[in-house]
């Protein structure tokens, strides 16, 4: 059971009051022990660091009217601005959200999904939602929601 293959995992968190950074660093401990994990705020990302070594995890609230984080205003125009071709690059991304806010629920983590595969990046597994208005913890779903993104991946490679 523990011979699993360690990979490398770039964690990225697009955050507004801290949650998403929270979130990626209970990710990182969680996972440390079998992976490589980087964890690293989007506003010191760009486009070109986004390379085919790792499984890239990118984790974003929703702020205003469903809109991605501040912080990914410049990695946002970079991607326009540049049309990188992201088509090397495998991610995974979690949204956090809270469904009182129904309408724009968890869309910045959508918006930043539609850019990064845009720009040819593939999706692995289903998009992590997580909603605040239930009360849970972030890390209690988003760690469950990552380690069987991590258990299906070699099966996911196979039917790119």
């Amino acid at each position: 059971r523990h011979r699993k293959t360690s990979m490398k995992i770039n964690i990225v968190y697009a955050t507004i009051l801290g949650t998403s950074q929270m979130v990626a660093e209970d990710l990182e401990d969680a996972l440390s022990d079998d992976h490589e994990v980087d964890v690293r705020d989007i506003l010191h990302v760009g486009p070109g660091d986004l390379g085919d070594d790792a499984l890239y995890v990118f984790i974003s609230s929703t702020t205003g009217h469903g809109d991605m984080p501040d912080s990914t205003i410049d990695f946002a125009k970079d991607v326009m601005d540049t049309k990188p071709d992201l088509s090397a690059l495998n991610f995974a991304i979690f949204g956090l959200g809270d469904q009182g806010y129904a309408d724009t629920f968890n869309m910045g983590s959508e918006k930043l999904a539609e850019l990064l595969k845009g720009a040819g990046a593939n999706q692995i597994g289903e998009r992590g939602l997580f909603d605040a208005s239930t009360g849970d913890m972030p890390e209690d779903v988003a760690i469950p929601w990552l380690e069987g993104i991590l258990a299906d991946m070699p099966a996911l490679a196979e039917a790119v």
